[in-house]
């Protein structure tokens, strides 16, 4: 039986921009190897009807593992109105932190530990 519990940082993230898109990079600050990351996806405020139901969501890839001190680039998806979108329309570059802005989202991200207890962690993102 697995558990959730909150503890303290165990992943860090950033933002890597390869000039036409941006990626997520996520770091494992631990010294044991993290197994089946997950992060959950990210709903979008609807910018054209402030209020109203999210039409954008950002999914992202369930990464198998991740070593101890490593890092990696987790893949997403940006969906509008149920469709995926073409590069040209990712929504990645909202979770992106502006200096004196509220963070409106968060990445809530589990994990497995080396118990095999299920980790969770949720970090405010976005602006």
């Amino acid at each position: 039986m697995s558990t959730f519990s909150k503890i303290g940082e165990t992943l860090t993230f950033g933002f890597i921009d390869d000039g036409s898109k941006i990626l997520l990079e996520v770091t494992n600050v631990t010294e044991q190897t993290l197994k089946c990351v997950e992060i959950l996806t990210v709903f979008l405020k609807d910018e054209e009807t402030p209020g109203g139901p999210s039409r954008v969501h950002i999914s992202f890839e369930t990464l198998s593992s991740i070593r101890p001190k490593a890092k990696s680039i987790v893949s997403h998806k940006t969906w509008i109105d149920g469709q995926p979108v073409t590069p040209d329309k990712d929504q990645l570059s909202r979770l992106k932190e502006t200096a004196g802005e509220a963070r409106p989202y968060a990445l809530d991200i589990s994990w497995e530990d080396a118990q095999g207890k299920t980790r969770y962690q949720r970090i405010s993102v976005g602006h």
